[in-house]
């Protein structure tokens, strides 16, 4: 089987002929990939979220998390200016290429009922944004801590300067797109 770096170096014989490209330099190609998940203000019940969140996330990533605040303050939300309200990782390199080949080989079929992801993840600045309901679809989180599940965003940069080359990148690399 390929990983996504073997893929992603064979693309510029494939979409040369789709999209008239000179140059290799000119072929779409992975950036980083970043992976946040929303604590919101659940923090203020349970202490203990944030750092359950970070736990899992570098256990599922291979690199610590950093929290992010708030930009700014919401009395509705009773949320303060610099509260933590979530936690991101960004990816780059060779940590990226085998977190994408274990979310795309591994993770996304194990999730249940899966027919694959949307075209609509894909923007109109070529880059795809996969939103996950439970993290226990990865290998590294146990079974029996599904009482605290929780939803993640997985937003994968390229240098596409558009939808359409964007989504045959990705088609290339190994996304499974709907049918």
């Amino acid at each position: 089987m390929k990983t996504v770096k073997e893929k992603e170096q064979k693309a510029f014989e494939v979409l040369k002929e789709k999209f008239g490209y000179k140059n290799k330099m000119a072929v779409p190609k992975l950036v980083k990939v970043v992976i946040s998940s929303g604590t919101g203000t659940g923090i203020k019940k349970d202490k203990n979220r944030n750092d359950f969140v970070l736990d899992r996330l570098s256990k599922i990533t291979g690199q610590k998390p950093t929290t992010r605040g708030s930009k700014k303050s919401v009395a509705s939300f009773k949320v303060r200016e610099g509260d933590p309200i979530g936690v991101a990782v960004t990816l780059r390199g060779a940590r990226m290429y085998g977190f994408l080949d274990k979310l795309l080989d591994i993770s996304l079929p194990r999730t249940k009922d899966f027919r694959g992801i949307d075209r609509k993840i894909v923007d109109s600045v070529g880059n795809a944004t996969i939103g996950m309901r439970e993290h226990t679809i990865f290998p590294e989180t146990a079974d029996e801590e599904l009482k605290d599940v929780f939803g993640l965003a997985i937003t994968i940069v390229t240098t596409a300067k558009n939808k359409e080359e964007a989504t045959a990148f990705f088609e290339l690399i190994g996304v499974p797109f709907k049918k």
